[in-house]
């Protein structure tokens, strides 16, 4: 018998409840049934294979959110991967309702640095063996920060739990595995591949770590980065591509020999849809259809939000939205919390679900011009232009600013063409989830935040607001453009 095998690992990321395929120059391109035609496809072709996902399977989808994580449960289960790690989007129904929703998957859930605070216990299983043609492939699944973030808003469960060091739980379990023959050890992490970078140089080459498969920045590649001698992949997002890695495994030195990678387009031009998975969501979008089909408002022409580290037009009427209705001086919304590229020109409220998912509550803060100031020269640090991934925010009508990359510095800061001094009073909206997360996101303390008033709720849901403001207006427009003014290095 050969001591050399063929493993073919087929991967994705960030799926966020892209259930249903897009059409694209005129071809049906990404959505469950057609990635697990292709999957199924290479299932079939190849003698060994094994499919990961790398985290956030939620968020996104009015299916999603009606259902809370069950609907995509059940589809996952039927898309059959062999091992999933835990996302941060995953905890977007609180950390109980996902050790709920684990239990109901019929696939391994794996992480290995969400413990709690007082014993050190694991809350998932922080690894899993998976054994195809005589190989043993041991992943273990490792979690971005963020998801810690996102259990404050529930006080219990964010007194109790902590993120251990990523370092040295793969340690520990590598040093534990290697002898039991483990052939290839893959990271299935959830952390950005820019973290995934850093963690592959730091890892020590004893533990033979041979592959990192990552999710959480959305960076789509064309190869794969080799750090440490280790290949580190991610699949972009949504469901419109597949990553493949075809692996040479020495069995008997229990480690990687060769590996080509490519990125695969799900599309019915290489793919066939999966009928089973297409019945079980049209099922679903029968339920969801009623509540969520009717028309919204209709604007002229589609609003963008190409991305997250600049303004764009779905930022400002979202921002204006609720700084009009509160009557806040600016609000700072969080560019993530816009999850659509576009929207329009006709909306309905499934559309406008699926693009502001999040139905935070805002809270209201009197800050000064010298802690705004603080603030914002925080969000605006290097960070913001070079990780897409970074928190950024959007800023309502009247607001305005100029930065300067070279100097680090603002030109100028303005409302409502006045310059911000610092002894002037703001009232300052932001969403529950960046208020609870203040100090880490613009690296201000809680008593500079609190300095004139304490910070109070005005509304508790978001979406509620942008609704209604949407409602009762038409043909909405927006620029995109001079709110947010970035002189380049």
């Amino acid at each position: 018998m050969s001591r050399y095998k063929k493993l073919t690992l087929l991967h994705s990321n960030d799926m966020h409840g892209a259930f249903f395929p897009e059409t694209r120059d005129g071809v049906p391109t990404g959505g469950m049934a057609l990635l697990s035609g292709c999957v199924s496809r290479i299932r079939e072709e190849e003698e060994n294979v094994l499919y990961c996902i790398a985290g956030d399977m939620f968020l996104g989808s009015v299916i999603d959110a009606e259902f809370k994580g069950l609907s995509t449960i059940e589809i996952v289960n039927l898309l059959s991967p062999d091992v999933v790690t835990v996302g941060n989007h995953e905890a977007d129904y609180g950390l109980a309702h996902l050790l709920f929703l684990e239990k109901c998957a019929l696939f391994p859930v794996i992480n290995a640095n969400l413990c709690v605070k007082a014993t050190g216990a694991r809350l998932f299983s922080p690894h899993y063996v998976a054994e195809v043609g005589g190989m043993k492939v041991l992943f273990i699944g490792i979690l971005t920060e963020e998801v810690l973030n996102e259990t404050k808003k529930d006080a219990l469960i964010s007194s109790a739990i902590e993120i251990e060091d990523a370092l040295t739980q793969i340690g520990r379990i590598c040093n534990a595995y290697n002898p039991i023959d483990v052939d290839l050890t893959v990271l299935l992490t959830h952390i950005g591949f820019e973290e995934d970078k850093k963690l592959a140089s730091a890892l020590d080459p004893a533990w033979s770590v041979d592959l990192i498969v990552g999710g959480h920045s959305h960076t789509t590649i064309d190869a794969p980065a080799v750090v440490n001698g280790i290949p580190v992949a991610q699949a972009g997002f949504g469901t419109s591509q597949l990553g493949r890695f075809d692996l040479v495994v020495d069995t008997e030195k229990n480690r990687l020999e060769s590996w080509s990678w490519q990125r695969l387009p799900i599309d019915e031009l290489h793919c066939a849809p999966d009928r089973e998975i297409e019945t079980l969501l049209a099922g679903y979008k029968t339920r969801t259809d009623d509540k969520y089909c009717r028309v919204v408002t209709r604007f002229a022409h589609p609003l963008a939000h190409p991305a997250r580290n600049r303004e764009t037009q779905l930022g400002d009427l979202f921002s204006d939205a609720l700084a009009e209705s509160l009557g806040l001086d600016l609000m700072l919304l969080a560019s993530g919390s816009i999850r659509s590229e576009t929207l329009g020109p006709v909306v309905l409220f499934a559309d406008l679900l699926e693009a502001f998912p999040f139905d935070d509550e805002v809270f209201l803060l009197r800050l000064q011009g010298k802690t705004l100031r603080k603030m914002l020269r925080h969000v605006l640090r290097e960070e913001a232009f070079s990780n897409a991934h970074t928190e950024f925010y959007q800023v309502s009508r009247g607001f305005s600013l100029v930065w300067n990359r070279k100097t680090g510095d603002f030109e100028s800061l303005r409302l409502k063409g006045r310059e911000i001094e610092d002894e002037d009073v703001l009232t300052v909206g932001l969403q529950t989830y960046h208020w609870d997360n203040a100090p880490d996101f613009f690296g201000v303390s809680r008593d500079e935040l609190t300095a004139l008033s304490p910070a109070r709720p005005i509304s508790t849901s978001c979406r509620d607001v942008i609704d209604e403001y949407l409602s009762v207006r038409r043909l909405l427009d927006r620029k995109g453009s001079g709110r947010l003014k970035i002189r380049e290095a």
